[in-house]
């Protein structure tokens, strides 16, 4: 079993993402920074955040269903903001989708808030409204229940630094992975965290018998050029049990985003 997680950047690099992905195929994709505007049938629309201008796809979340048409999709909004194209304002809601391939049976699902709760009138004050998903699957050919859970966390302007409210949303994240999975599962948490490697989030997970495997694999960071800021580390894969894991990379070619996509095979 292969299991993706990615920040997809709003489908900025949708051209070389979109093959990627199918080309993958992964069993489970734990994709984050999803957009979904169902009022607008527009390819592109933009983001305004005072300086920061970004473009968005406008249906980021329609173009990975279709790429992926034999997976299952959960979409998870955590706000509904405005996205504009040009000087008409459209409302769009933002979050996270896991895909699952619909050979492999979902026997269990979490949905969640690590901090705040849903926007529905706009996307808020930073730090922002922050959501999380979690799957449990079973799977036949080595008979066990794989749950993973994922999310992504919050972006504070100050920086990565350890916070109170990083600390709460690491606590949260870790009680609905618990949650949904039985203890006897193989468990895995991940998403883009926003903390070094060095945080107390990651503190939490390890001593609730998690091991990261970014940094324990010897990768230097998760970032792709794409990301001009100091700080190469943002996203991170756990999983409570080592000897369950076949392989696991930070893939760097193809840049798909400015994060890296982490790959889990099992």
């Amino acid at each position: 079993m292969q299991i993706m997680c990615l920040n997809g950047w709003g489908g900025k690099l949708h051209k070389d993402l979109l093959p990627y992905l199918q080309s993958a195929a992964p069993d489970i994709l734990c994709l984050q920074e999803v957009v979904h505007s169902p009022a607008s049938e527009q390819d592109w629309l933009t983001y305004r955040d005072g300086d920061h201008i970004l473009p968005q796809r406008a249906n980021f979340f329609r173009d990975v269903c279709a790429a992926l048409p034999d997976h299952i999709a959960t979409f998870c909004p955590a706000a509904q903001g405005v996205l504009w194209d040009g000087d008409q304002s459209v409302p769009s809601q933002w979050g996270l989708a896991t895909f699952v391939h619909k050979s492999v049976p979902i026997v269990g699902q979490t949905q969640g808030f690590v901090h705040k709760t849903y926007s529905p009138d706009g996307f808020g004050e930073h730090p922002r409204s922050r959501s999380a998903h979690g799957v449990r699957v079973y799977e036949d050919k080595r008979r066990r229940y794989i749950s993973v859970t994922h999310m992504h966390g919050l972006r504070d302007l100050r920086g990565k630094m350890d916070t109170p409210e990083r600390t709460q949303q690491a606590k949260r994240l870790l009680d609905l992975s618990r949650h949904m999975a039985d203890p006897t599962d193989l468990t895995v948490i991940c998403g883009d965290f926003n903390v070094e490697p060095d945080s107390e989030t990651l503190g939490i997970l390890a001593k609730a018998g998690f091991c990261e495997l970014v940094t324990t694999h010897g990768f230097t960071g998760t970032r792709s050029t794409h990301y001009k800021k100091p700080g190469q580390f943002a996203d991170y894969l756990l999983i409570n049990d080592l000897d369950a894991v076949k392989g696991f990379d930070v893939v760097h070619d193809p840049e798909v985003s400015d994060h890296c996509p982490l790959v889990l095979s099992l």
